[in-house]
């Protein structure tokens, strides 16, 4: 069964808090370490937060002082160096992560194999987890069927519903602070304000998106970037009236929201993208229909 935690308070850790990190997730991180979940997830704050989130659970686990930050140990793991750390980010893979990464992936089984070298526990990081491949995640999935002592797992991402549910069920999840909500910028913000009345309404979005010069890439981009804001604060229960409204999309409408956004900027990153079209895909793509449009062509 899922096990959740939050930041809630704690008495204040023996150490000094590491820095970069929140200081009452680490006291959340020095508890956990009496009993090590073997898989971690870590929602929430920006991606830097979790990155350094990651790296002090990794002291916790392998610091004979509980995770210090200043001996030789932390400070091979700050710089990615200690042999019981193996980062998954975009460095690690030879590809983009979101393509076909199985063989590398299948790689780190005979490692994950082994008892760690050392009297701590071995953490594998896997940074941005949402962009991993089905078949990389689904290949960590069954790793995580078969535990193997000594062996950690910090999988990061911005919010729990970006990662394969079975792999969130067999997990303990952590969430950071959220980052402080920040309304988008006018412009964008006038678009997303018409694309929630085109969602009640099924009116005004294409003679929008059809006048002439109505929206550039850039304005597209910030148009993806505030909504993915919003869905952030719809789902960590933030209020705003944007948050309100797709709240009511529910747990798979948002979740499918998560994914056309994800589509949608990945159209717009192509030279010869069709902003229009992009935009319309969104705006008729987060709520299924029989029949209803396919993902915009890239190319």
């Amino acid at each position: 069964m899922q096990k959740t935690a939050a930041s809630q308070p704690a008495p204040a850790p023996a150490h000094a808090p590491l820095n970069a990190v929140d200081g009452q997730v680490l006291a959340r991180l020095r508890t956990l370490a009496r009993r090590p979940p073997q898989s971690l997830v870590m929602e929430g704050g920006t991606a830097a937060d979790r990155e350094a989130a990651s790296l002090a659970w990794a002291k916790i686990l392998n610091c004979a002082e509980g995770g210090c930050g200043a001996c030789p140990l932390c400070r091979q793991i700050d710089e990615r160096a200690y042999r019981d750390l193996i980062v998954v980010d975009k460095q690690f893979f030879d590809d983009d992560p979101k393509t076909a990464n199985i063989d590398q992936i299948r790689a780190l089984l005979p490692v994950w194999g082994q008892p760690p070298h050392g009297a701590g526990a071995r953490v594998t990081i896997f940074a941005e987890a949402q962009d991993l491949h089905p078949s990389a995640a689904n290949l960590l999935l069954k790793t995580l069927e078969e535990p193997r002592p000594g062996n950690v797992f910090a999988l990061l991402a911005p919010q729990r519903e970006r990662l394969l549910q079975t792999l969130v069920s067999r997990s303990f999840v952590l969430t950071l602070p959220w980052p402080e909500a920040k309304a988008p910028e006018a412009d964008a913000e006038e678009w997303i304000g018409a694309l929630l009345r085109f969602w009640d309404s099924g009116q005004g979005w294409f003679e929008r998106t059809g006048a002439k010069g109505a929206a550039d890439k850039a304005l597209a981009l910030r148009i993806l970037s505030g909504l993915s804001r919003e869905l952030a604060h719809a789902l960590s229960g933030q209020d705003s009236p944007t948050a309100r409204r797709l709240a009511r999309l529910g747990p798979a409408g948002l979740r499918r929201l998560d994914m056309v956004l994800a589509t949608a900027q990945e159209a717009l990153t192509q030279p010869t993208a069709p902003v229009a079209l992009v935009l319309d895909w969104l705006a008729t793509a987060v709520i299924p229909k029989p029949g209803g449009k396919t993902p915009p062509r890239r190319g």
